[in-house]
């Protein structure tokens, strides 16, 4: 069956891998690895194995972790920069160490702070850590995301990156059924250059990308495309 890529709707995808659970496509255009829609979870199941995290604000060993993240983007932003943190997860911590250092921030997650009206304001930065893998639409995500910065504020995503087809075999990352899309540095290139955004690669797992004065009218021509490519899923 011919996939359809949920990053940026183009439709030469070609088979990556294949394990005993799942298949895995990649998109020719944008470099996307992703699990088709049939081996995607139920929300039920989905948030069933969410609930099995015990993230905590009060653990130092994810503080470290969240760290490589928290630290390079903390050193970008303004004295009075104001953040969300999308897809918080049921034990929201990087929100605290922001608020620690100055920098208020809100929260989102749609199982666990799931007030959507918090994605109706404009921000300074958004942080998305471990959460870009989890999403069916992340085209549609990452535009709504970028609606939401403020003029010069920062995306910075975590998520493990994909490296080459053999390592992608062997990868620990792809053993949770929760994650579905999964990011290389090529990709992450071209959603920049998609979106009109700088780029930064601050760690092996780290990604910061800036709105720039290009990104309005681009954002609404790639939204255009995304529509497109519901409609020939549909």
């Amino acid at each position: 069956m011919m996939q359809t890529c949920p990053l940026c709707a183009s439709r030469d995808c070609l088979p990556y891998h294949r394990d005993a659970r799942r298949a895995y496509h990649r998109c020719q255009g944008c470099e996307l690895v992703f699990v088709p829609p049939a081996f995607h979870l139920s929300p039920a199941a989905e948030k069933a194995e969410y609930d099995k995290h015990e993230n905590h604000p009060d653990d130092p060993g994810y503080r470290r972790f969240l760290s490589r993240l928290f630290m390079p983007l903390r050193e970008r932003l303004a004295p009075d920069a104001c953040g969300l943190d999308f897809g918080a997860g049921p034990g929201p911590t990087l929100s605290v160490m922001f608020a620690e250092a100055g920098h208020p921030m809100a929260i989102y997650d749609p199982y666990y702070a799931p007030d959507a009206s918090v994605l109706s304001d404009t921000y300074d930065f958004i942080t998305a850590t471990e959460v870009v893998e989890h999403l069916y639409a992340p085209g549609r995500e990452l535009v709504r995301l970028v609606e939401r910065l403020a003029l010069d504020g920062w995306l910075g995503i975590m998520t493990k990156r994909v490296r080459s087809r053999e390592a992608f075999a062997r990868w620990h990352y792809i053993q949770d059924p929760t994650h579905v899309c999964f990011f290389s540095e090529a990709t992450f290139c071209w959603v920049a250059r998609r979106l009109g955004l700088h780029v930064e690669f601050p760690a092996a797992d780290v990604v910061l990308l800036q709105k720039t004065n290009a990104t309005a009218g681009l954002l609404s021509d790639f939204d255009n495309i995304l529509l497109y490519g519901e409609k020939l899923r549909h």
